[in-house]
């Protein structure tokens, strides 16, 4: 397949990227994995719980329809329709987009091969999710230095918070809340699904000058305006943690 043979086609129905369910990485972005289902396995459901919004296509040519459209992708080589490495170079030719080629092809010559394409990262099988998520955590550093600025809006399933503009939503309407409610959501929004001690809210949100019921009361009124208590659990004689809800 010639490098000319590769040109974006007319296709309708393409895959969108979905919100994540809550942020674990330092920033949340929108990652295209071009690969077949197989070579695909688990990450298409192991990226969305560090944060990342996924959306995956399985041939050369959709890759070269959605690329733009995503902040990172995912490049496996053996795809069925164009050679992987041709995808990459024609990507590269257009578009600055970070690419990374995952792959079981673990040869000196094929990451000399994927590099020269124009990938910025070469990672071949078999490796760890953590090992992915830092790579990308790196090369997007790397690519967008202005992000680093800006601390990012955390996403609790339908609740989304953004620390530096001091507001939070939930299913895009803006939630009314107080200092220390906003401090404490905060708080439990940065560690969803894990249980967090009454002593150390209270260090971390009063400094530690305030009664256990100061927390309690805060928490009542947090589920009130959130509309629902199985949003922040209670664990009997430790503390709360923040449940992502749809």
């Amino acid at each position: 397949m010639r490098s000319s043979d590769l040109r974006e086609t007319d296709i309708d129905l393409a895959p969108s990227f979905p919100e994540p369910r809550h942020l674990m990485v330092e920033r949340s972005w929108r990652i295209l994995i071009a690969a077949s289902s197989d070579a695909v396995g688990t990450l298409d459901s192991e990226l969305p719980r560090y944060g990342h919004q996924v959306a995956t296509v399985d041939t050369g040519r959709m890759a070269l329809k959605l690329f733009d459209r995503a902040d990172l992708v995912l490049l496996d080589p053996d795809l069925p329709d164009y050679d992987g490495f041709e995808v990459c170079r024609s990507i590269r030719a257009r578009h600055p987009v970070p690419i990374i080629v995952v792959t079981d092809r673990d040869s000196e010559l094929d990451c000399v091969l994927g590099l020269r394409s124009g990938a910025d990262d070469y990672l071949a099988r078999p490796f760890g999710i953590r090992e992915l998520v830092a790579r990308i955590d790196s090369l997007m550093r790397r690519a967008c230095p202005e992000a680093e600025s800006t601390p990012p809006a955390t996403r609790c399933g339908a609740l989304r918070i953004d620390a530096a503009a001091r507001e939070a939503t939930l299913h895009g309407r803006q939630l009314t809340l107080t200092r220390k409610e906003f401090d404490l959501l905060l708080m439990l929004s940065r560690r969803p699904g894990i249980v967090v001690a009454r002593k150390q809210i209270l260090g971390e949100v009063w400094d530690g000058s305030w009664s256990q019921h100061t927390v309690d009361t805060h928490v009542s009124s947090l589920r009130a305006k959130l509309g629902a208590s199985d949003w922040i659990v209670a664990v009997r004689g430790v503390g709360f943690k923040l449940m992502p809800l749809d």
